[in-house]
Parts: C-alpha cells; structure tokens; sequence
C-alpha cells in the first residue's frame, strides 16, 4: 500500500476543511441541522463511475480473502515451523531456457507454452524473477508477456479512493507507474501487501524500464517464512487482537481550540461527523475519525482509521498461513528509525502531511515495543533486494510476498500491472500440491474444513 495515494485529493479535503468551518458557523447561527450532512444513500459503487474509461473495461481489484479464522494461533506456527518451505522468489534468465536476449518472438513462445509452469512457480515459491528478456523492455511486451502467461488483469486497489498514475500517461492504461518521484527518492518504502480498505489483487507483475543510476532495488519479503520466524508470543497478540491501520490524518483543525471553551467539545463532535461522513462518502469501506492531540506543528488533527484486520491469513489458493500486514510500512515508529539511515522523508508539503499512517491493536490499543523491534528485525531477515535492470520483471503472488522499495539517485521508471486471478487456476493448485508433497509437506488438518 502507497500511503500517499491512499486518501482522496488534497483538494477535495482541502474543501471539505472549509465546508466544515462554514458549516460550523451557519450551525451556531441556527440557520442549519446536522441533518443536511447525513451520508449520501446513493450506494458507494456509484463513485466508481467516475473512473476513466479502464474501470469500464477492466474489473476491479477483487475483494480482500481473509480466509477463515485460525483457532489456534500459536499451534499453527509451531506446526508450521515443521514444514519445509520452497526456495523464495527464484530467478529464470533469457539464457537458461535457451534464448536469446534479444529474440522476442521466442520470448514470446517459451512464455506461453510455458504459462502453467510459470503460475506454478510464483504460487510454489511466493515470487519469480526474470532477467535479460528484452520483450519486457518497453510495455507493449511487458503486457505481451503477462497475457501470453494467462494473468488476469485488474483495476489497480487504489482506485477507490485514488487515481495511480499509468507508466504511458494514457487513462486508460492497465499499466501503473511505481513510486518513481525525485521527491521520494530518500524515503524506504516499508515492506507490504498490496491491498486498501476491503481491496486486494491476487498477484502483480513488477517491470523496470528504466534502473537508478544508484540504489532503487526492488525489495521482497516471503510471509510464509516471516509467519514461521516471529516470536510465537508477539503473533499470538497480534493476531488475537487484530491490526488496525491510521490511514491518514487532517491536520487543519487547530482553529478547533480558538472556540469558547464550553461549546468545544460538541464543536469537535460535530466536526468529527461531518469529516466521517464526507470521508466515507468518497472511499469503498469504513473509516473512523479520531481525534488526536498534537500532530502537525502541534496543532490538533482528525486521524482517519481502517477497520480492524487480521494480520495473518490463509492463502486463498493453497491454504498454507501467511503474514499479510503493512506494520513495516505503516509504523510511524519505524519510519522515523529509517530516517536515521536515509534522512527525512521530506513529508512538508500539505499532501505529504496528509499522508502519514500509523500502526495500532484492532482495539487501538499501541503495538509494544517489543512487537515492532521483533517484527522489523524479522522483515528483514526475510526480505531480498533485487537489483533490476530494464526489462527485469518480478512476478509474485501477492499474498505471499511483501513488497517494498529502496531509496535511490538518479532516474528511475519501474512500473506495476495489477491481477485479480490467473487462468488455469484448479490446475495450478494441484500442481502446487504436488510439489509440496514431494518436499514433505502437506496441508494441516487445523487448516482445512
């Protein structure tokens, strides 16, 4: 998850700060009720038809599968600490399979007499990269070779709430650009799944067009082995307590403490239910607005969180447990330890302050310290840096692998194409059965109906 596109427009709260204000001011008059601001009863997927043209023509990020509730917890770790676990995100070359770098049309071919195994692997092994394939270098192959492979392309999650750029500045582009901005080039985008709200692609294809000069690796992280390796008391409380993340904050409300002191707190009421309502009025799932002492300059701000989530599921495919959580991206805490290796984000302008996020309990409650230093120091003992060169594509499923980026100099194109599922789908999961079967492990029964 991107946080800074993961809010509507800074001009659209920027309106609705001042909607508020005025708001506030005709409801002391007495010349309007709350009741003018209820929520819409137009139903949500009515916003979606607003989105350019390529929502029409392509589906929409499928919902979330959280799979079913895991009983106990610590015995499925201590279970699954017991099975092996396939090599994580291996590499296939041009030069492996007999190609040529540059001889597209057998590129082109291998990819799709090859598509079954290929699916095979990125659900086996979580991720597969591939390396000197020429076809990739520009996006006409790259979405060739998806295609020829039997992905199945998706909006990207971010459009609820979002419009992602496209790689080719086209609209209706299946192709999105990753966080390239020279303004973001000092800031380590934390390990994650990609999902918003109640939104979650199956599986993404990561392309580079254009390396950094310096830095810019693509980072992944297998769940599967960040599951088995954490404290078995840190993913009792997390999962038996659930996650919640802080999406947003709006630090425009330091006015709120220029009111008369006893009409303050149902002022912050009322501001609080107009926000909400605006808030989710614009986005597909529900967001709750607290209130927070602090914030920006010391001022008081609105923050904005998800519901609570699970932070471990059962792969919707194979079945096996799996970390899917963005603690390592979304922490406040561990991004300003990160600030000490690559400097400030540069978070000053009023969009990048918007876009801070945070980490809670599903009950609100502070994640431990413990909890973060066990959980960051357990990302990166399973996280792989790959250095990408143009055409390089990291195909992964993503369920079971996180994500993330490094900081970088120079000029930097990667970009991203979303996929809601693949073809082929039965067929690959008793492939996958299969394999795991000869390594020795099979499913638990806990797991299973």
């Amino acid at each position: 998850l991107c946080r800074w596109h993961y809010l509507p427009s800074l001009q659209y709260l920027t309106r609705l700060n001042n909607m508020v204000r005025l708001s506030l001011s005709l409801f002391l008059a007495g010349a309007v009720t709350t009741a003018a601001f209820a929520p819409s009863s137009q139903p949500r997927a009515a916003v979606q038809t607003s989105i350019n043209a390529a929502a029409i023509e392509t589906p929409p990020s499928p919902l979330t599968a959280w799979g079913e509730t895991i009983q106990d917890i610590k015995k499925a770790q201590a279970e699954f600490k017991k099975q092996p676990l396939p090599e994580f995100a291996p590499e296939i070359s041009s030069a492996d399979v007999g190609i040529a770098s540059d001889d597209k049309d057998a590129q082109l071919k291998y990819f799709e007499d090859n598509a079954l195994e290929i699916k095979k692997k990125m659900e086996l092994h979580g991720a597969v990269v591939f390396r000197n394939f020429d076809l990739m270098k520009e996006q006409e192959g790259f979405q060739k070779f998806y295609n020829a492979i039997g992905m199945k392309v998706c909006q990207d999650p971010l459009q609820s709430v979002a419009a992602r750029p496209t790689a080719d500045g086209k609209k209706d582009s299946p192709v999105y650009e990753a966080v390239n901005k020279e303004s973001r080039k000092n800031f380590f985008i934390g390990m994650h799944n990609e999902f918003v709200g109640t939104r979650a692609p199956r599986a993404a294809a990561f392309v580079c067009f254009k390396a950094a000069e310096t830095g810019g690796e693509f980072i992944v992280a297998d769940g599967r082995r960040m599951f088995r390796d954490l404290e078995a008391d840190v993913v009792e409380e997390l999962y038996n307590r659930n996650i919640r993340y802080s999406v947003m904050e709006l630090p425009f409300f330091g006015w709120v403490d220029s009111v008369p002191e006893p009409i303050q707190e149902p002022v912050k009421a009322g501001v609080r239910g107009l926000v909400s309502a605006a808030i989710n009025a614009k986005v597909d799932f529900d967001v709750e607005m607290l209130w927070g002492e602090g914030g920006y300059d010391n001022k008081r701000m609105l923050q904005a969180r998800a519901p609570s989530q699970p932070p471990i599921v059962l792969h919707p495919v194979t079945g096996e447990p799996t970390w899917f959580c963005n603690v390592h991206s979304h922490s406040s805490k561990l991004r300003k330890e990160r600030e000490s290796l690559y400097g400030a984000e540069r978070f000053e302008d009023g969009a990048s302050q918007i876009n801070k996020s945070d980490m809670f309990y599903g009950d609100d409650g502070d994640i431990t310290e413990k909890a973060l230093k066990n959980m960051d120091e357990t990302t990166y003992k399973n996280a792989r840096y790959v250095k990408m060169s143009e055409g390089d594509v990291v195909l992964l499923d993503n369920y079971k692998c996180m994500h993330g980026r490094n900081v970088f100099d120079g000029t930097r194109k990667h970009a991203v194409a979303w996929f809601g599922g693949f073809e082929g789908e039965e067929e690959v999961k008793e492939m996958v059965a299969e394999e795991m079967s000869k390594l020795g492990s099979n499913k638990m029964p806990f797991f299973g109906k």
